[in-house]
C-alpha cells in the first residue's frame, strides 16, 4: 500500500508538471506547421527558401538555447533547497548568457547567403532565405531571454505561464502571418519576408508577455535578488555552460542525426524521401509527448536533490520511465498497426504511401527507446550531470545508427528502411545507455 502511495504521489507531481509542458512544447511546433502551410501556398520556390532557411538557422538556435538549458539544474537544486535568491541569481546569469550569445547567432543569421551558396545551394534561394532570416535578427535576443525565463519559472515548478502565452502566441502567429504574407488587413503582400517579420512579432510578444506576467503576478517573489555584480561572476557563468555546453552538444548531435539521415534519403528516389519526410514528421509529433515528461523529470530530479532527498530522485525516474514508456507505446501502436492511414493524412502517392507502410513499423519500434533516452536526459540533466547524454549521443547517432543506416541503404540494397533500422539501433543504444546510467550510477550532484 505504501509503495502505491509514492507511486501515485509521483505521478501526480510529474502529470502537474508534464501536462503544461507538452502543451507548451506542441504550441511551439505547431507554430513551425502553420508557417509552413501558409508559406507554401506562396510557391514552392517560396517554401523551397524556407526550409533551407530554418536548417541554416535550426542548429545555431538549438545550440545557444541548448546552452541555456544548463540553468535547469541550478534553478530546480536551489528551489529544492529553499535558495530562492540563488534562483534569482541563477536567472540574471542566464539572460546575461542570452544576450552574449545574441551576436555570434546574429553573425551567422547574416551570412546566411554566403553560407547557403557555399553549400551548393541555388542563389536565389539563398537570398531569399537570407531576407528571411535578416527580418529577424531583432528577435534573437527575445527568443533567447524569453527561454531563460522559461527554465527559471520551470525549475520552480511555474509551467503554466508558458503554456498559456504559447496558446496565445499560435494565434497571433497565424494572424500575423495571414496580414504579412498575403497582405491582408491593409498591409503589403511581403511573402516570405512577411513570415520572417510574423516569427519576429510572436517573439518579441512571448518575451514581454512572460517578463509582464511574472512582474504583475509576482512569480519572482522569494526568488529575486536586486541586479548587482554577481549576474557576471566569471565562476557562475562557468557554472551554467559547463552544464548547457554538454547539453547544446547533444541536442546537436541529435538533431543533426536526424538531419543526416534525411541527406541520406535525399540520395534515393523521390518517393523514399517523401516518406521519410512523412514518418520524421510523425516521429517529431509524437516526441513531443515524452519530451514534456522529461522536462517534468528534470524538473522533479532536481528540486528532490536540491531537498536533500537523493533516495528519491531514482524513484521519481523510475515513474518517469513508466509514464514516458506508456506514452509511447500508444504511438508505437499507431505507428505499427495503422502505416497506411497515416500516410493518407500527408499524400495519395501510392508510391510514397508503399514506402510509409515499409518504414513507420521501425519508426513504431524505436518509440519507446526514444521516450526512454528523453526521459533520462531530462533526469540526468536535472541533477546536473549533462554529460552522459552527449557522449551516448556521439557514439549511438555517429559511430552506430547513421553509419550503419548507410551501409544498410546503399550496400545491403534496402533503401529507405534501411536509413531507418540504422537510427533505431542507434537510438536503441543511446536509450539502454542512458536508462542504465540512471538507474545504477550516481545521481547526486556534479561537481
Amino acid at each position: 500500500m505504501r509503495r502505491m502511495s509514492w507511486q501515485s504521489s509521483e505521478l501526480r507531481a510529474i502529470g502537474r508538471l508534464a501536462g503544461p509542458a507538452i502543451l507548451t512544447q506542441a504550441g511551439t511546433m505547431l507554430m513551425g506547421v502553420v508557417d509552413t502551410l501558409m508559406v507554401s501556398r506562396v510557391g514552392t520556390e517560396v517554401l523551397a527558401a524556407a526550409a533551407i532557411a530554418n536548417v541554416w538557422s535550426s542548429l545555431t538556435l538549438f545550440c545557444s538555447t541548448g546552452l541555456l538549458l544548463g540553468m535547469d539544474p541550478l534553478v530546480s537544486q536551489a528551489h529544492g533547497a529553499g535558495y530562492g535568491r540563488r534562483a534569482g541569481i541563477v536567472l540574471q546569469q542566464g539572460v546575461v548568457v542570452a544576450l552574449a550569445l545574441t551576436l555570434p547567432v546574429a553573425g551567422l543569421f547574416l551570412l546566411t547567403e554566403p553560407g547557403l551558396v557555399l553549400l551548393g545551394q541555388k542563389p536565389e534561394l539563398a537570398a531569399a532565405a537570407h531576407a528571411y532570416l535578416w527580418v529577424q535578427l531583432p528577435s534573437i535576443p527575445c527568443l533567447l531571454v524569453f527561454t531563460a525565463l522559461r527554465q527559471y519559472l520551470q525549475g520552480r515548478t511555474l509551467v503554466r505561464p508558458a503554456m498559456w502565452l504559447m496558446i496565445v502566441a499560435n494565434g497571433l502567429n497565424a494572424l500575423a502571418n495571414w496580414a504579412l504574407i498575403f497582405g491582408n488587413l491593409g498591409l503589403p503582400a511581403l511573402g516570405l519576408v512577411g513570415a520572417g517579420i510574423a516569427t519576429s512579432l510572436v517573439r518579441v510578444f512571448l518575451v514581454l508577455g512572460l517578463w509582464i506576467w511574472v512582474v504583475r503576478a509576482r512569480l519572482h517573489a522569494g526568488a529575486w535578488v536586486p541586479w548587482s555584480r554577481r549576474a557576471l561572476d566569471p565562476a557562475g557563468l562557468r557554472r551554467l555552460l559547463s552544464l548547457g555546453l554538454p547539453v547544446a552538444l547533444q541536442l546537436v548531435l541529435e538533431i543533426g542525426a536526424f538531419s543526416g539521415s534525411t541527406l541520406l534519403a535525399g540520395l534515393l528516389s523521390v518517393s523514399e524521401l517523401g516518406a521519410h519526410t512523412i514518418a520524421l514528421n510523425l516521429a517529431s509529433l509524437s516526441f513531443m509527448l515524452p519530451l514534456g515528461i522529461a522536462i517534468a523529470a528534470s524538473t522533479r530530479a532536481g528540486n528532490l536533490l536540491g531537498a536533500g532527498q537523493p533516495e528519491r530522485v531514482r524513484r521519481s525516474a523510475r515513474v518517469a520511465f513508466g509514464l514516458g514508456a506508456g506514452i509511447m507505446l500508444i504511438s508505437a501502436g499507431a505507428f505499427i498497426f495503422l502505416p497506411k492511414q497515416l500516410a493518407r493524412l500527408y499524400t495519395s502517392d501510392p508510391e510514397v504511401v508503399s514506402f510509409c507502410v515499409l518504414i513507420l513499423p521501425i519508426a513504431g519500434a524505436f518509440q519507446i527507446f526514444d521516450g526512454t533516452q528523453v526521459v533520462a536526459c531530462g533526469v540526468l540533466r536535472g541533477v546536473g550531470r549533462t554529460r552522459p547524454a552527449a557522449w551516448a549521443g556521439f557514439v549511438g547517432y555517429w559511430l552506430f545508427g547513421l553509419p550503419l543506416g548507410a551501409w544498410l541503404a546503399f550496400s545491403a540494397g534496402a533503401g529507405v528502411s534501411g536509413i531507418w533500422t540504422g537510427l533505431a539501433i542507434g537510438l536503441a543504444g543511446v536509450a539502454v545507455a542512458l536508462l542504465l546510467r540512471v538507474l545504477f550510477g550516481r545521481l547526486d550532484a556534479q561537481r
